[in-house]
């Protein structure tokens, strides 16, 4: 049935939402990257909110889309649930930036180098890993974007627990290491988020296998 899908569906507005979702996830996430490495407030957080609204004037075209369309190219769930992952991602790196200007302080103590190289490289690979629903969900490439994602997020867990171990260590003033803890933990979710791109992607190429 999938196959007989993908013959007669020759609409490629899908996976063009698709990819121009992943782009703005990139997008807010290199935002956030620039934010935390140069610290530049009011331009980065109007990027925020720019990559947010895109993303969700791509997701209502895509739903305004499926339901006008008969035949899809993917499971229309599969669709939605991809567009729902795609955009907690700017969502998210748009409340980490609001709360990461309105705490007004710095992160003494706490290396975040590390966690924006991270992030950096997770973008890029939400970007591949889309494009590849386009190319027919070919399972070994897929399986290798969506490792890479996974490996991602465990670095990320890794870093949370050492930033909150150089954080307890630092015995700083008890208001800034919980504001401190707040912005760790909401990074930590932006590294979820990624990952969850992958595995929907993953499993849908395992459905199809």
């Amino acid at each position: 049935m999938f196959s007989l899908q993908r013959l007669l569906s020759r609409d490629d507005v899908f996976f063009d939402l698709m990819e121009g979702s992943a782009q703005e996830a990139r997008g807010a996430i290199q935002s956030l990257v620039a934010l935390l490495r140069d610290g530049d407030e009011k331009p980065k957080l109007e990027a925020f909110t720019a990559a947010r609204r895109k993303e969700k004037r791509l997701a209502q075209q895509l739903s305004e889309k499926l339901c006008k369309t008969f035949v899809t190219p993917l499971d229309r769930e599969d669709i939605e649930a991809i567009s729902h992952a795609l955009y907690k991602i700017p969502k998210t790196a748009e409340k980490f930036g609001e709360r990461y200007l309105l705490s007004g302080i710095e992160l003494h103590g706490v290396d975040l180098s590390r966690h924006v190289e991270l992030l950096d490289s997770a973008a890029e690979v939400i970007v591949l890993i889309v494009r590849e629903l386009r190319k027919g969900l070919e399972l070994n490439r897929v399986k290798g974007h969506n490792d890479e994602l996974q490996r991602i997020e465990g670095e990320g867990d890794k870093l949370m627990l050492e930033s909150l171990y150089q954080l307890y260590e630092s015995r700083c003033d008890p208001f800034q290491a919980m504001l401190t803890k707040d912005l760790l933990e909401m990074l930590e979710k932006i590294f979820d988020r990624c990952r969850d791109v992958g595995s929907i992607i993953f499993h849908i190429v395992l459905k199809h296998a």
